[in-house]
């Protein structure tokens, strides 16, 4: 399986458990939106840094080959799920907490 297969395969897994299995629907709300505008320069930054010193490396047949701040797209799909799926997470057992 490819970088690009996995980041494809994260994103739906993560909206399927934002809006099936949790039911948080948070990529619904402008506070999500908020958020993750919030976090993707550090992310974009951590990419770059990482990558352009050749500390990360890809291999060209594993990604579709266009990057943004020297990072895979993929970076980028894969880390929107991982946002997601944190903030899901931690929206839903916040709400069980209070019950």
């Amino acid at each position: 399986m490819s970088y690009s297969q996995i980041a494809a395969v994260a994103v739906l897994a993560a909206v399927a458990m934002d809006f099936i299995f949790l039911q948080t629907r948070l990529i619904r709300r402008k506070a999500f939106w908020t958020s993750y505008a919030i976090i993707l320069p550090f992310q974009l930054l951590t990419n770059w840094w990482l990558t352009s010193r050749a500390i990360v490396q890809y291999k060209s047949s594993t990604i579709v080959g266009w990057r943004i701040a020297s990072a895979p797209v993929e970076d980028l799909f894969f880390g929107f799920a991982l946002i997601l799926g944190v903030l899901s997470l931690w929206v839903h057992w916040g709400k069980e907490k209070r019950k």
